[in-house]
């Protein structure tokens, strides 16, 4: 039986299937551009070849055709039957994944690579603040996926993937700087890796790397197909670095030209959070935001998120509604029970329109609860300063300076001395 490069025997007998499926597990661990041409090639030299399937679902899941990844998985289901018990385990996983059942999904990922930790296009699934224990909504989350990923390390070596998996848990649990000399270790060995480069801009950006954070992406990003899931993402991390220094004309560009919805190649989940995201911190630093902006992305969320549910995306689509004046849209999150997440949504979702209001008291009341573990929203700490200097301004604009700046020292100390805030400047 032939193997995948992780030593995982594969169900065919075609080296040029093998070799492509390779290929194409590749760029799903490195976020890089070319997987579904990869796992394409691999069923076509082998129609047969049922983990080929399973890669090609896996990669349109990354373009966001669901419809088309349920297929590939259906083909993928006619041909386990000829499978060893980890592929059909594998098939059964992502079957699971896109019926929508991610509870079930991830304790069955944890169960399969307790069997077979090297299974990597099964184990990447949890991995990551965006995987199924990131978006779980349970307590604890970063603790759980650093305890994932620790537990994997080991069995994967010096591997440059699961190295770049651990980095990023680690720096989300407060350790940048060994993240980041690990992240330098698997860069050393796959400098194209697209997850590497976007976790090392996270473990600058917690160690205050400002400067050196914008150069070193903008200069890495210049070899990344525009076409790389991370395209969007990544341009969103320079942009905010670009606030972060002054340089308000940069962020502008690649706004419009990597970010915004009609300009990104990301999914919707990136295209809106990033783009809300990244008006919002502009306005708390006093750079002005036109508001024909925030209609165009109000619409785009109404569309790409009809129904509340993704507790991440659903926090970013209410402040678009309430910035954009769509009371109805923001009164629908506002008033939902849904979502891994939901009960700490709707507060944000009220608190958004209290704030547009300038009923600061009632912000204040509504974001209060939610500052305690908003971690269960999901993102990384990256992300979730939206609130955390939100909360400030509040505070800031009660006239609570004092208690600001104990927060801001306390909570997020790495913006503590050039604080990203108009009303602390």
């Amino acid at each position: 039986m032939l193997q995948d490069r992780y030593g995982n025997g594969l169900t065919t007998g075609s080296d040029a299937a093998r070799d492509a499926y390779d290929v194409g597990v590749d760029h799903v661990l490195a976020a890089t551009y070319g997987a579904r041409q990869a796992f394409e090639t691999a069923v076509k030299a082998d129609p047969g070849f049922a983990l080929g399937h399973v890669g090609l679902a896996r990669a349109i899941m990354y373009e966001g055709d669901m419809a088309g990844a349920k297929a590939a998985i259906a083909t993928a289901q006619t041909l386990k039957s000829g499978c060893a018990d980890r592929e059909r385990r594998s098939i059964d996983i992502f079957d699971t994944l896109l019926q929508g059942r991610p509870v079930e999904a991830r304790d069955a990922i944890r169960s399969h690579v307790t069997d077979t930790p090297r299974d990597a296009l099964v184990a990447q699934v949890c991995t990551n603040v965006f995987g199924l224990i990131g978006f779980s909504g349970e307590p604890g989350r970063e603790a759980d996926l650093l305890a994932y990923t620790a537990w994997l390390l080991p069995h994967y070596g010096n591997d440059w993937w699961m190295m770049s998996m651990h980095s990023l848990s680690m720096c989300e649990t407060g350790q940048p700087g060994p993240a980041l000399a690990l992240m330098e270790r698997s860069l050393a060995l796959n400098p194209n890796n697209a997850n590497g480069s976007h976790f090392k801009a996270h473990a600058q950006y917690e160690i205050g790397e400002t400067v050196a954070g914008l150069t070193y992406l903008t200069d890495w990003m210049k070899g990344y197909d525009r076409r790389g899931i991370l395209h969007g993402h990544l341009s969103w991390h320079a942009a905010l670095w670009a606030l972060h220094t002054g340089q308000i004309d940069l962020m502008w560009q690649m706004v419009d030209d990597a970010i915004a919805p009609d300009a990104s190649q990301s999914l919707p989940i990136n295209v809106l959070t990033d783009t809300a995201a990244l008006y919002w911190r502009a306005e708390l630093a006093g750079v002005a935001v036109a508001p024909e902006r925030w209609s165009v992305l109000s619409k785009y969320a109404a569309k790409a998120f009809a129904k509340p549910g993704q507790s991440f995306a659903d926090m970013h689509a209410a402040l678009c509604h309430a910035m954009a004046g769509d009371a109805d849209q923001l009164a629908a999150i506002a008033g939902a029970t849904n979502g891994y997440a939901g009960d700490l949504v709707a507060p944000v979702a009220r608190g958004w329109k209290a704030i547009v209001a300038g009923n600061w008291q009632l912000a204040l009341q509504e974001l209060t609860p939610v500052m305690a573990d908003h971690a269960r929203i999901g993102g990384s700490r990256a992300q979730r300063d939206l609130l955390e200097l939100t909360y400030l301004n509040v505070l800031l604009k009660l006239g609570r300076r004092e208690e600001a700046e104990r927060m801001l020292r306390m909570r997020r100390p790495v913006l503590a001395d050039n604080p990203p805030l108009a009303a602390l400047s």
